[in-house]
């Protein structure tokens, strides 16, 4: 279950020739895919680009009437390489997913695909995930599309303009029999805007026709002698196609501006963050007329230098507006000018930051820099030089020791929590173990109040990362990965490879029903049929598949002792080799998406709703919090304690609670209170209840009226 439907919204990918379209980027995009006629798409989900994977998912009716196939890929490297496809047909292929992890794994494919050439345009979109709201570590596309030569599109972040380099992107790399990258950040994906539509176009030359007459061109392979002469074709006839169709097709754009002395150099997606700061300073305005002349890379790689020399030619100066290091278009930029003996002055990061997102705010305060160097008499609108730094000390300085950090954390009744509270139980008996994380949601648990894990190499290879800790030793390590991962790549480099080392350690499958961590999306071992997957396979058929003889599975990672108990017996026990413990429950954000509705049209239908919800008796609370230390829930916290003779808070349930139940389970287990209680909320309570409620009531008033006098 997707965190998102859009079965809404993909009715406009019917519209035709003329019509206006009105919606988000991701739909744009997947409009301009189905008017390029393009054959197949496959792809991984992956923040920013998780809902044009949801998107196609639930256009696949359309998909399928155009006879376009769409393929939910395993991973990366498995979309990267459903590109093969084009490489000896003239089939126009797309695949999706996450940059720049998910180029990594993809490098393989990419990097023979590249090689060897293609015939149908071939096309990768990927999601570049830069910048503090980045869940990656902070790297760029752009040196791997130079380290492969794969074109690399930048479109500036608006419907029609995506759309044109969605279309133009097939077309430059059948012109240039290279495949290409169009960048989209996310604020291209969820842009919203318009643009006048065409009609769908279904393939001339279909996959059946590739299917029922193969061909094959050994040349195409990488394979010596042919791979040596695939560079050599880059540069002599791929490079100079591409360049052609560029300059051709005009797909980098010059805006003038009257300040013709100066310029600036950008990237197409910082295009609106840099006419945004230029508009502030008052030297720009709202519908994109900017008083500086600008040079709009849509193609960010490869660059023009015919196109730079111009742009350059007579100005005092040019900015060169480049998100990330390092600075490859500054260097090429320099190389371009002083090879053509141009001596207009290039600025670039000794005037924006190396490295960090390019926000409106840094870009105002490094155009100011830029204009008050050039153009003082324009730079007005930027405030002085130390207005920015002042304001950024005032903030910190009003705000420090008065906001808490908030770092990321699991969500309310998260099926996570209990494992890693388990974890913490036994390290009490046990001691602390070597812990190796993995990418998802259960990563949350290197930070309080858990403080578990010490490394995160990659999707799939929690196990792998504690590879070298497969030694004799008194204690064993303990590896995590969820059910997404594990599908992705761990089933074989984290599980088959402990398998064949003869690993002793442990490993624990988050298994929560679906790819949480990116959205939702089924996955192999998705609890629910899906009637275009196959789903409901089982993860410990599959680790027992390739030789693990020690593996259990829980049902209801929310059952404490069942879970601590397990996870003990898998650190003590005599049996060797690795030990696999899957920890099911349903995340509990997508079962609170699917059950509320549900839920709130009982409610209003009149059907009877019982809610379990847990409290905290005051009296009975001695304040000590272990409860929020080993579980750490949002719907934990502290209020004053009702007794004057006390003062220690006591811990309170709020109304975000959704009734999992682990904070009882917690304070059982770890021997500290009895103060948790579960109370049953009903909705269109039934005449039985009412009575039942009456004669509790009734009851406890009773009970109480007895242990008054005692209590006096």
């Amino acid at each position: 279950m997707a965190e998102r439907s859009f079965h809404e919204e993909v009715k406009s990918l019917y519209l035709g020739d003329g019509d206006e379209f009105a919606g988000e980027g991701i739909l744009a995009i997947t409009k301009a895919l189905l008017q390029s006629g393009v054959s197949y798409v496959a792809g991984y989900q992956g923040a920013p680009i998780s809902h044009l994977m949801d998107v196609l998912s639930d256009a696949n009716d359309i998909l399928e009437e155009l006879g376009v196939h769409f393929e939910s890929s395993a991973s990366e490297a498995t979309a990267a390489a459903t590109l093969a496809a084009s490489v000896n047909y003239p089939l126009r292929g797309a695949v999706t997913f996450k940059a720049p992890v998910g180029t990594n794994v993809a490098s393989d494919a990419l990097a023979n695909l590249a090689s060897g050439g293609v015939k149908g345009g071939a096309m990768i979109i990927v999601g570049e995930d830069y910048g503090e709201g980045s869940s990656i570590m902070q790297e760029r596309s752009h040196a791997y599309a130079m380290k492969s030569q794969i074109w690399l599109l930048d479109p500036r972040p608006n419907l029609p303009k995506i759309v044109e380099m969605v279309e133009k992107g097939f077309e430059l790399s059948e012109a240039s029999n290279t495949p290409v990258m169009l960048e989209v950040r996310i604020r291209a994906c969820h842009v919203y805007g318009r643009f006048k539509t065409k009609t769908n176009i279904r393939p001339n030359f279909t996959l059946r026709d590739a299917m029922e007459n193969p061909t094959r061109d050994v040349n195409r392979i990488v394979l010596p002698p042919a791979s040596y002469l695939h560079e050599k074709e880059k540069i002599e006839k791929r490079w100079p196609a591409a360049v052609k169709y560029i300059q051709d097709h005009k797909l980098n754009e010059f805006f003038d501006g009257d300040l013709s002395e100066i310029g600036i150099v950008m990237q197409g997606g910082m295009y609106n963050n840099t006419l945004r700061a230029l508009e502030l300073a008052g030297i720009a305005d709202a519908y994109g007329n900017s008083r500086v002349p600008l040079y709009v890379l849509n193609v960010a790689y490869p660059l023009i230098d015919e196109e730079f020399v111009r742009f350059a030619a007579g100005k005092k100066a040019i900015l060169i507006v480049e998100e990330g290091q390092p600075e490859f278009i500054e260097q090429a930029a320099n190389t371009y000018l002083r090879r053509a003996d141009v001596q207009t002055k290039i600025h670039g990061k000794d005037m924006l930051p190396m490295a960090g997102e390019y926000t409106g705010a840094v870009l105002r305060e490094g155009l100011g820099k830029f204009v008050r160097a050039y153009e003082p008499r324009f730079a007005g609108g930027f405030g002085s030089a130390s207005e920015g730094d002042n304001r950024l000390k005032a903030a910190v300085a009003a705000l420090d020791g008065k906001v808490h950090g908030r770092p990321p954390s699991f969500c309310t009744g998260c099926p996570e929590r209990p494992i890693f509270t388990a974890m913490k139980l036994v390290e009490r008996e046990l001691g602390p173990h070597h812990v190796s994380c993995d990418i998802g949601c259960h990563l949350f648990s290197i930070l309080p109040p858990f403080n578990i894990g010490a490394t995160t190499m990659g999707y799939g290879l929690g196990g792998a990362g504690a590879a070298a800790f497969n030694t004799k030793s008194g204690k064993r390590t303990i590896a995590v990965m969820g059910d997404g991962g594990f599908w992705h790549n761990g089933l074989a480099s984290s599980v088959g490879n402990a398998v064949f080392n003869k690993s002793d350690n442990v490993i624990i499958v988050v298994d929560n029903g679906y790819s949480a961590a990116t959205g939702g999306q089924d996955i192999l071992s998705s609890h629910n049929p899906n009637k275009i997957r196959s789903t409901q396979n089982s993860i410990e058929k599959a680790v027992r598949g390739v030789g693990v003889q020690w593996a259990r599975t829980l049902t209801r990672t929310y059952d404490l002792k069942a879970m601590t108990s397990t996870l003990r017996e898998a650190l003590t026990t005599k049996e060797k080799g690795p030990k696999v413990i899957v920890a099911q429950s349903e995340c509990m954000l997508n079962k609170q998406r699917r059950v509320r509705p549900l839920m709130n049209k009982a409610i209003k239908d009149g059907q009877r709703v019982v809610r379990e919800r847990f409290g905290v008796d005051s009296d009975t609370c001695t304040g000590d919090h272990s409860c929020i230390r080993l579980s750490g829930c949002p719907s934990l916290t502290i209020a004053p304690n009702p007794d004057p003779l006390r003062k220690d808070p006591v811990t309170k349930v709020i109304d975000s609670c959704v009734g999992c139940g682990l904070c009882g389970e917690v304070s059982h287990a770890a021997v500290l209170c009895p103060s948790f209680y579960k109370a049953s909320i009903i909705n269109n309570p039934t005449r039985w209840d009412r009575f039942k409620h009456r004669v509790q009531t009734a009851v406890i008033s009773y009970l109480q009226r007895r242990l008054t006098p005692a209590a006096a």
